[in-house]
């Protein structure tokens, strides 16, 4: 794979998706008490799976099985962003922290394409 990475805590997209965990987690303690197993629910487990399987792809030590879970971690990008502009459109998130949070999203899924295609 790459230099001077013996694990998946050394990849910066890992370190990355790590801090959007926090922030979604930050972020939804916001959020009513009666989504805690809806709305809220959704966007951890989204965002929770994006480090998640890039730990896990990149611990198998086979290329073709790291570039796997990195598109699963890209489909979880996607779920997040679309449950962010749901949670914006009926008015649990403002515009502005909706829009650095996608900011965010798209930058780890650059980087996941990359990683991806660097990889390939």
């Amino acid at each position: 794979m790459t230099q001077n990475v013996r694990s998946y805590e050394d990849l910066r997209i890992w370190q990355k998706s790590i801090a959007l965990v926090k922030e979604i987690y930050e972020q939804t303690k916001l959020f009513p008490r009666d989504e805690l197993y809806g709305l809220t629910n959704q966007l951890r487990r989204a965002a929770v799976s994006v480090p998640s399987n890039i730990a896990e792809g990149q611990a198998r030590r086979h290329t073709k099985e790291f570039i796997q879970f990195l598109y699963l971690g890209l489909g979880s990008l996607a779920e997040l962003d679309t449950q962010l502009i749901i949670a914006e459109q009926i008015g649990y998130l403002g515009t502005e922290r909706l829009n650095q949070l996608r900011a965010e999203i798209a930058e780890i899924r650059k980087m996941t394409h990359m990683l991806a295609q660097k990889l390939q």
